[in-house]
């Protein structure tokens, strides 16, 4: 039965068919046969979870991570995303080659789950399935640059060759598929595990119904798959932190010197972002701009993507050592002017990306920064603008990063951040001890 589940499962039902005819005799043989035949069926369902994988993995290192829809006559699970043909609707959901393999070879599995049902193997099958699923995002953390240099160690992805996705575009196809088959299509195949389960085919009846007849178990287990996503979307904004943040050599683009200098040089002072939140704004917005195309009716997942990128880059600046000891610590002391540039860190957290970890960690920065520049004996809300003064510097830098007049947009009050202030510096003022 090794790798014949569809056989296997023909040959349990066939069995338990004239089982049950025998029962109204008195002969109850259902369960020496279920007890028989789980091992073979327990052999066929793990060589076909293994073959799953396989099939996956051979086309992970060929793939261009690339979103397309799915070649014709593939078997699809869903809704978003459809076409019309005639009266029919046909949904189709746009993920890179392995992806396409890994959902219709699901799809075909959740074809032959009748007889598991029977011998209580839908725990071991989700259970199975979810090895599957995490290995396969195991492969798509491996396609990202820069870890394959890591001490990471993937157990079941052993020495499989992945082939790397270079462009920004490719990287986000990778939490394209992820996201895409842990949210919807994995959790909805794994729903004919629920034998009581009725079909609608209105689309809002049946969300509903997802919410209110899914199992506890499969709850869970659809928990774990999005905690397994989780895991690729931190390992993908931790490497463009990374990047954003660190040269090739190693070296920081982010140094103390730039705000202890700032008093020393006869200069006029230029209020702007340094560099790094320069290029921050600008790969935000080309990420949001490809995001807007690969997360069609999932653009929540896309802004907590970009708020996570938004976090990771300033939740290293906050915790670069090296660079509080030069402000706390170095041989010259933070100056007005380098304070007053170092709370234009607020900057970061402006617009959409605000979250409520990002503005802890900002108003953390600034906090840091006043209690360096009172070391010195003098009192930081002195030389401090008031808050329309870093308002107006960070619309500025905005309307000359965006390269024309932005107005600020008006927030959503369903937005997740709707309720955060981004008054940062106010905030320390009036809860600090400054």
């Amino acid at each position: 039965a090794a790798g014949g589940l569809r056989a296997a499962a023909e040959c349990v039902q066939i069995a338990l068919g004239h089982c049950s005819l025998l029962e109204a005799r008195g002969l109850a043989l259902c369960p020496v046969l279920l007890k028989l035949f789980r091992p073979s069926v327990e052999q066929a369902l793990n060589a076909n979870l293994k073959r799953i994988e396989e099939s996956t993995a051979a086309l992970a290192a060929a793939d261009d991570w690339v979103l397309t829809y799915p070649p014709g006559g593939t078997r699809q699970s869903g809704w978003p995303s459809s076409a019309s043909l005639g009266n029919t609707t046909i949904f189709q959901h746009k993920l890179t080659s392995s992806a396409h393999r890994f959902n219709s070879m699901v799809q075909d599995f959740f074809e032959d789950v009748g007889p598991l049902l029977s011998m209580e193997l839908g725990g071991q099958t989700l259970e199975g399935l979810f090895r599957v699923f995490d290995s396969y995002v195991n492969m798509l953390i491996k396609a990202l640059p820069g870890l394959m240099d890591e001490e990471t160690n993937f157990e079941d992805t052993g020495n499989k060759i992945v082939r790397m996705a270079e462009t920004e575009a490719q990287q986000i196809a990778l939490l394209a598929n992820a996201s895409l088959l842990a949210d919807e299509l994995l959790p909805r195949a794994a729903m004919k595990l629920s034998p009581n389960l009725a079909s609608y085919k209105d689309d809002q009846c049946r969300r509903t119904s997802d919410r209110q007849n899914r199992h506890p178990e499969q709850r869970e287990w659809k928990r774990r798959l999005v905690s397994s996503v989780e895991r690729l979307k931190n390992k993908f904004c931790q490497q463009h932190a990374l990047d954003l943040i660190f040269t090739e050599e190693g070296d920081s683009h982010f140094t103390a010197e730039m705000y202890i200098n700032m008093d020393s040089t006869t200069d006029e002072v230029e209020w702007f972002p340094s560099l790094i939140f320069q290029e921050l704004y600008a790969k935000l917005n080309r990420m949001a701009s490809l995001a807007a195309d690969m997360f069609v009716g999932r653009e929540r997942f896309a802004t907590s993507l970009l708020m996570r990128l938004t976090e990771s880059v300033i939740i290293c600046l906050s915790e670069d050592q090296s660079f509080w000891d030069d402000i706390e610590e170095g041989p010259r002391p933070l100056g007005p002017l380098g304070l007053q540039q170092a709370c234009i860190l607020g900057f970061a957290s402006q617009g959409r990306y605000l979250s409520r970890n990002l503005h802890r960690v900002v108003k953390e920065i600034i906090t840091k920064a006043m209690a360096a520049f009172a070391a010195t004996g003098m009192d930081p809300n002195s030389v401090l603008p008031n808050d329309d003064w870093f308002d107006e510097i960070c619309q500025d830098a905005i309307e000359r990063l965006s390269g024309k007049p932005k107005p600020e947009p008006e927030r959503d009050l369903n937005s997740p951040t709707a309720s955060v202030s981004a008054q940062s510096i106010s905030s320390v003022r009036s809860h600090g001890s400054y």
